[in-house]
């Protein structure tokens, strides 16, 4: 009976096969939009000539002969002239809408002295009408020495304004009694949860405002009007796709912004790929997030700030004390920073959002925090299982090497902020802060990487100066100023230039859960490509900073072309 049965199922089974077989003829090549010719392509197997891209898709890559089937009449071609293509780059930490408006504030160079700050801030309130705020960015506590800012010095300039600036990090402000009088705030306020009111040896306020504290202040200050968001966003889009950044994470996301880049996207001007990580305390907007959802745009991801920064105001949370403070600039209390949210409270919420299939990413700088969001992490993956989506602890300034080897194993990924990763002004204030010992392993990507963490990269533009990629990747290898010359800055935790790159490109599409699709070129992917003018593998690593985009593709499509980039036919 059962050879019976056998025989009747293979007769079953021949027709279906033999069916299937039929249908498997090769299909035509597919016709291409544009073939890119004569160039120094960078593939996972290697470098290749030229590739075909139809609709938005890579079909074809490697030389010239491979392309040719692809070639249609209306085919674009671009000959690249030798230039070399890399694929997009991905920046996993931007604000990018912030960084808008700050084109239309009041800046402050970074590196300013004293005095240029008391310059920009009179010519700022000179444009100003009498009672109107004066707000802005960036000054930085180390450049004043041992007179750190206090609120009269904006008083002399600004009698009949209120004032705010924000430091260099953004988790500090600086206020005139103006500012502080219209958000009420007396030697009689007390500090708010999360937050630091500094004040001077008799209980005064000195005009400094810790983390939460800035709220109080910021909250009286008219808000940007929706077109200046949608604004704000264009400009910074744009400059994006000029350094090659073909897609990023917007770190602290707020349904304004929501509304902006839903609004962008359905002028058909938003063309990088976007997750945005909304602030964990907006329930609303958690709750309606794909309302705002589009194409390019994915609300998907939440923002939790879990502590400040490591400097002098000494806000980041600390596993070990920080140096003793040599003014009386604040109290104790401060030893080792502030961790803003208790662990049974962090893994809770952390469990909820990922159960929910939200990806966290953490504000972390100091290693408790650091350990916090690990802890939590793994709380999540013990309620739910492991979900294959990478949560981020965002910044590491500091992290300890026992919390490095365990990220791994509960899918966590480190986002390392570049730009301060080399010497810079900043430095002086973390230096003091946390002492040199701790600093030869400042922001631990080496580390990271030999323990087979997941690392990524993040800009944090524009709490730092500059949105291009290029100047951190230059950064990453050697740990000194761009360009090279003085001190190397945690030379232990140097990289190589492929790690720097795969960091990028693969590790951050990875993380963003669209390394099927994006982060490398081959075969099959969306042509999320760039081309540069020169081989960031051939040049001195002190001139990658130099390197210029010619070309950005985002699904085929260029959304960026350099002033005399070769023509196409």
């Amino acid at each position: 009976m059962s050879k019976i049965i056998a025989s009747l199922l293979l007769g079953v089974a021949l027709p279906a096969a033999a069916q299937l077989n039929g249908m498997q003829e090769k299909p035509a090549p597919a016709p291409a939009d544009t073939i890119l010719t004569n160039g120094h392509i960078y593939t996972p197997k290697g470098w290749a000539e030229a590739l075909a891209i139809s609709r938005g898709a890579i079909v074809a890559v490697g030389d010239a002969a491979s392309v040719t089937p692809h070639k249609a009449t209306k085919t674009r071609i671009v000959d690249l002239k030798g230039a070399t293509v890399l694929p997009g780059l991905h920046d996993m930490h931007v604000h990018p809408i912030g960084a808008g408006i700050d084109q239309f504030r009041c800046a402050i160079p970074h590196g300013a002295s004293p005095q240029q700050i008391f310059d920009v801030t009179a010519a700022c309130v000179a444009k100003a009408k009498p009672g109107e705020w004066v707000t802005g960015r960036a000054y930085e506590v180390a450049s004043f020495g041992a007179n750190p800012p206090h609120k009269s010095m904006l008083d002399k300039i600004a009698p009949n304004n209120p004032v705010v600036f924000e430091d260099i990090s953004g988790h500090s402000s600086w206020a005139n009694s103006a500012a502080l009088k219209a958000a009420g705030i007396t030697r009689a306020t007390p500090d708010p949860k999360g937050g630091i009111i500094e004040r001077d040896r008799a209980g005064e306020p000195t005009g400094v405002l810790r983390e939460s504290a800035a709220g109080l202040v910021r909250q009286h200050v008219p808000a940007p009007s929706q077109e200046r968001y949608l604004q704000a966003l264009k400009w910074s889009v744009d400059l994006m796709a000029s350094y090659g950044i073909t897609a990023f994470k917007d770190a602290g996301l707020s349904t304004p912004g929501a509304i902006a880049y839903a609004d962008l996207a359905d002028r058909g001007e938003l063309k990088q790929r976007v997750i945005g990580c909304i602030m964990y305390r907006d329930e609303d907007l958690i709750t309606q997030r794909i309302l705002y959802a589009r194409d390019r745009f994915s609300p998907t991801c939440i923002k939790i700030f879990l502590d400040g920064v490591p400097t002098d105001g000494h806000t980041a949370a600390m596993v070990d004390d920080y140096e003793p403070l040599d003014h009386g600039a604040h109290g104790g209390g401060r030893e080792k920073g502030i961790l803003m949210i208790p662990q049974d409270q962090l893994d809770t919420m952390v469990t909820r959002f990922d159960a929910m299939g939200m990806t966290v990413k953490f504000h972390a700088a100091g290693d408790a925090a650091v350990r916090a969001a690990l802890n939590a992490i793994a709380s999540a993956r013990k309620a739910n299982g492991f979900s294959g989506y990478y949560h981020d602890v965002g910044h590491n300034s500091f992290v300890q090497m026992s919390d490095i080897t365990r990220a791994r194993s509960i899918e966590a990924a480190f986002e390392f902020s570049p730009y301060i990763w080399y010497p810079s002004p900043i430095i002086a204030d973390i230096r003091k802060a946390v002492g040199e010992e701790r600093m030869k392993r400042w922001i631990p990507v080496k580390d990271a990487l030999d323990a087979g963490a997941l690392s990524v990269p993040g800009s944090d533009w524009s709490v730092v100066p500059s949105v291009n990629p290029w100047i951190a990747i230059e950064t990453l290898v050697t740990r000194q100023v761009p360009g090279g010359g003085g001190e190397i800055l945690g030379a232990q935790e140097r990289i190589s230039l492929k790690q720097a790159i795969d960091m990028f490109t693969r590790a951050s599409a990875r993380q963003a859960n669209m390394d099927a699709a994006t982060g490398s070129i081959e075969t099959g992917k969306w042509a999320d490509i760039i081309v540069i003018d020169r081989d960031v593998f051939a040049i001195p690593a002190t001139d990658i900073h130099k390197i210029k985009v010619l070309r950005t593709f985002v699904g085929g499509e260029e959304i960026y072309t350099a002033s005399g980039a070769a023509s196409s036919k």
